[in-house]
C-alpha cells in the first residue's frame, strides 16, 4: 500500500474555493484504478495548511495516476480556470504503509 499527503500551501481568503475544487476531485477518484481512499483535510486551525491524503494499491498505481489523461486533464483546466484560487505552493509527501489495519 501506497500514502500520498499533499500539503497545500493557499491563502485563507481563496481556502473554501480551493476546498470546493477538490469536492469535485473526490467523485472523480472514486472510479480511479489503484485509488484505495482520497480525503480533503480541512484544518481547525487557520495557521495550518490544507491537505490531501490518497491511498493506493501501490507506487505503481499511484504513478499511473499521476501520468494519466485524466490527472493531465484536470489540473490543466484548474490551472487555467482559476488564477486567484490557487495554492501558493505546496509540499508532496510519500509513503509505503508498513502496517496497516
Amino acid at each position: 500500500m501506497y500514502v500520498v499527503i499533499n500539503e497545500l500551501h493557499v491563502p485563507k481568503e481563496n481556502r473554501e474555493a480551493v476546498a470546493g475544487r477538490f469536492g469535485e476531485s473526490a467523485e472523480k477518484m472514486k472510479n480511479t484504478p489503484g485509488c484505495l481512499d482520497f480525503m480533503f483535510l480541512k484544518p481547525e486551525d487557520e495557521s495550518n495548511y490544507q491537505l490531501v491524503y490518497t491511498k493506493w494499491e501501490s507506487k505503481a498505481a499511484y504513478e499511473a495516476w499521476v501520468n494519466s489523461d485524466q490527472f493531465k486533464a484536470a489540473h490543466k483546466k484548474r490551472r487555467a480556470e482559476s488564477k486567484e484560487d490557487t495554492a501558493s505552493g505546496n509540499q508532496l509527501y510519500t509513503y509505503e504503509a508498513v502496517h496497516h489495519l
